[in-house]
């Protein structure tokens, strides 16, 4: 094993791309520290000691969802008691509400559940009249799944859709949907939405159409290694045909209150070294996150020696990873982010969606 890893070692000095194998034989190495090495040596060629982040605003305009995936806890039915759905007034007063709390604010997170019964017009005029009144505001909003079931829904092709998003105010999309691009795997926990390939293509159609956006992995429930690291692979294929992904994310399962509660939650070992191999093994991405929610503070300041350079943002009120069991605070303030970025001896970098920097906090600046 150490011989092997020696050899990942000289190709990475090298230049030189990972391969499948490669990829496995780090999933399967318990050699932790010397992968995190690795990995933190690719991330300082990239950005150096700077650790970036956003000041943002997540809203989930409604849990009602036709999907019901196996790994969701936030999807309801419409007739359950916990059921929501925003209108657009009432996610423009969030909106101004947010604003007004964080005036520096740069980004909104929207995202939902796939609703029986709304139209496409819904969301396009949601992000609209937020648009209209916030226009300086990055609306990063709607996964690949969201805009394959708007397709579906209007009878128009993924173009027109991201089209006339795009002319109201979309400005990229997040890359939550992805789960594991295997259709073995999604066929068990996400039977009724999105296929890998259509996943794909609505990636790659925004890509094409200017609209940059993120990819995620959700990881620790009934994929092998092997699917793991094939959906690297293929996220990876796709950022050398388009360049369209800024950041990519893996995000551990919670099995609390799903459909899968009867699975243990990863470890901090393993969380640890998905995130290392990550950086590894996605060498066209620029950046790779590590969302403290998911994590947990202290696990997403440890990810910053295993490759990490950005913690996503401030958040506020997330609610789909909580309704799984994240015991972590609903959100974070900035100045909380940027001391516990410090703590690691890193430098605080405030940023815009496009990863354009918004203030540098060197020293003790704050």
């Amino acid at each position: 094993m150490e011989d092997q890893l020696l050899s990942i070692e000289q190709k990475l000095a090298g230049g030189e791309r990972l391969t499948r194998d490669d990829g496995l034989l780090l999933l399967n190495s318990n050699e932790l520290l010397r992968i995190g090495a690795l990995a933190r040596l690719v991330k300082q060629r990239k950005s150096g000691n700077k650790v970036y982040f956003n000041v943002n605003r997540h809203i989930n305009l409604t849990n009602v969802c036709k999907a019901r995936c196996k790994l969701c806890a936030f999807g309801c039915d419409a007739d359950a008691s916990q059921a929501y759905v925003m209108e657009p007034e009432q996610a423009l007063a969030i909106a101004r509400q947010a604003v007004a709390d964080a005036p520096e604010m740069t980004e909104l997170h929207i995202v939902s559940g796939l609703h029986p019964d709304k139209p496409f017009a819904y969301y396009a005029d949601i992000i609209r009249v937020i648009h209209r009144e916030f226009p300086a505001l990055h609306i990063k909003a709607f996964t690949a799944v969201e805009i394959a079931h708007f397709a579906k829904i209007a009878k128009l092709s993924v173009r027109e859709v991201l089209t006339v998003l795009k002319e109201a105010g979309l400005n990229s999309m997040p890359g939550g949907g992805a789960e594991i691009l295997n259709d073995r795997v999604r066929h068990i926990l996400c039977p009724d939405k999105a296929t890998a390939a259509e996943w794909l293509e609505v990636a790659r159609t925004a890509h094409q159409l200017g609209i940059r956006s993120n990819a995620t992995m959700l990881y620790g429930h009934v994929e092998t290694p092997e699917e793991r690291i094939d959906h690297l692979l293929t996220l990876r294929q796709l950022q050398d045909e388009t360049g369209g992904f800024q950041a990519f994310i893996p995000f551990p399962f919670h099995p609390e209150n799903t459909g899968l509660s009867d699975l243990k939650r990863t470890t901090a070992w393993e969380d640890l070294k998905m995130l290392a191999v990550s950086r590894l093994m996605l060498d066209n991405f620029d950046h790779v996150k590590a969302f403290w929610i998911m994590l947990t503070v202290p696990i997403a300041q440890i990810s910053m020696g295993f490759g990490i350079d950005d913690l996503d943002g401030t958040v506020v009120e997330e609610k789909i990873l909580h309704a799984a069991g994240a015991k972590t605070a609903i959100g974070i303030s900035k100045q909380e982010i940027i001391a516990f970025i410090r703590e690691t001896g890193n430098i605080p970098v405030e940023r815009d969606t496009l990863y354009r920097e918004v203030r540098v906090y060197e020293g003790s600046e704050a």
